[in-house]
């Protein structure tokens, strides 16, 4: 009697048609009738990465005037008009893009693309110093809200800086530098806009309730007379960054607990060693059975929370481990030591993964995880990180919009012997960044 071949997951697929208008803007349509709804989404390829010691934090303030009115549409009424359709939308900005979404009842899909097509061709038509100067306050206050006045909130920014050199796109952060926000000038945005906000580098999502071919028709309506911007070059890959020795700083924040940020410079998305340290984080941390969450949290309760992940870019990754350290019941125990033992715990794991790969259920486990999520992104069309949203994301990154199977095959294809190289080679002890958030003094 023959046995039974093992089974086999079954391939992610999505389907899709794409074209590119004549004045460059690329187009995928994904046709999915589980619900009336379809998603907007347009991906810029421009982000913080493109901005210059001086005078950063343009692209995530030109996100926030995208929201501000255009040529046919009134300050205000781009929220107004999608909310009386039943629509939502958004827009993020990274360091390697800046995104826009709208999810909406199918049947008023042509609003969305009217609006879309207004900011892109027709939003100098009302741009003005004064609408300039309302958003950089605007960002500001978000600055101070996220970063500054929110505990832990400045930890983020330190650590990039102490990451990437300087000069290297990825040094300086996305919401940018209070000073270099107090010194855009309205001619910069103009600039910025008509350099970067062209179709030609753009590519446009729609997924959802639609018919191809009737959606097509309605995109040459309404973005055929956006004219084409200049071309934009890609990125010169800089040279990668390198941490030499073990960098440690200190700083003080209002804060009750102490927190240890550890931190890697890795390789960039889609390289060698990126889908392994995405597993590496998920068996640190990724459960209650994971190696540091059950050590620190559970078994030795000095720690609050622990997380890990891969934070994966273009030009360069970064891998970030953070733990919020708790002292015992009834300990009396400073800061420093608390660090100390906490690190010590940390340490100890990562020497096992670096001179020993994890046994083939663990490695299981994590890809069991890791495959979860994949299916997870698949149920909403809409949104950050949803369907149409990924499309986008895989046609920038390889030019393939359907790349869900092959991505997923790069963790489908690991063995634990993977695992322990990756973290030998990349997350080195005597290389890297760390950096230690303690409680303020109290006032006497």
């Amino acid at each position: 009697m023959q046995a039974e071949s093992p089974k086999t997951a079954p391939d992610l697929k999505v389907t899709y048609t794409q074209f590119t208008l004549p004045n460059g803007l690329h187009v995928i349509l994904h046709e999915d009738h589980s619900v009336p709804m379809v998603a907007v989404n347009v991906w810029y390829h421009v982000g913080s990465a493109r901005e210059k010691p001086g005078r950063t934090g343009f692209a995530h303030l030109f996100e926030h005037l995208m929201f501000e009115g255009s040529g046919h549409v009134k300050e205000g009424q781009f929220d107004e008009l999608l909310e009386a359709a039943g629509g939502s939308n958004n827009g993020s900005t990274a360091p390697d893009r800046t995104n826009y979404w709208i999810t909406l009842p199918s049947n008023s899909l042509e609003l969305a693309l009217f609006l879309e097509s207004d900011r892109m061709g027709y939003l100098l038509d009302t741009m003005s110093p004064d609408r300039v100067n309302g958003q950089r306050d605007v960002v500001k206050n978000e600055r101070r809200q996220s970063y500054e006045n929110r505990p832990y909130g400045l930890a983020e920014l330190t650590l990039d800086e102490l990451l990437f050199p300087g000069a290297f796109p990825y040094h300086w952060p996305t919401i940018g530098y209070m000073d270099d926000l107090t010194a855009a000038s309205y001619e910069d945005v103009v600039e910025f806009f008509k350099t970067y906000y062209g179709p030609n580098n753009a590519s446009l999502v729609i997924a959802g309730d639609l018919e191809p071919r009737a959606a097509r028709a309605l995109v040459e309506q309404w973005f055929a007379d956006v004219k084409r911007g200049p071309f934009v070059a890609p990125i010169a890959p800089p040279v990668a960054p390198v941490v030499k020795d073990v960098v440690r700083k200190t700083v003080s924040d209002r804060v009750q607990l102490p927190r240890l940020y550890l931190a890697w410079v890795t390789p960039p998305h889609f390289d060698p060693g990126d889908a392994e340290l995405d597993i590496v984080a998920a068996l640190l941390t990724g459960g209650k059975n994971s190696r540091l969450y059950k050590r620190l949290v559970y078994d030795l309760q000095i720690a609050q929370d622990v997380s890990a992940f891969q934070q994966s870019q273009d030009l360069a990754s970064a891998f970030y481990l953070v733990v919020t350290v708790k002292p015992k019941d009834k300990e009396a125990i400073g800061p420093e030591a608390m660090i100390a033992r906490v690190q010590q715990v940390i340490d100890e794991e990562m020497d096992k993964l670096r001179t020993a790969p994890p046994d083939t259920r663990e490695l299981e486990r994590a890809l069991n995880q890791l495959e979860a999520s994949f299916y997870r992104r698949l149920e909403a069309i809409g949104g950050f990180g949803g369907k149409a949203d990924q499309l986008n994301a895989y046609y920038t990154a390889t030019g393939n919009p359907d790349y869900f199977n092959e991505d997923l095959a790069r963790y489908r294809a690991l063995s634990p012997e993977d695992i322990q190289a990756a973290v030998a080679r990349f997350l080195p002890k005597d290389r890297r960044v760390e950096l230690i958030v303690e409680p303020q003094p109290s006032k006497k």
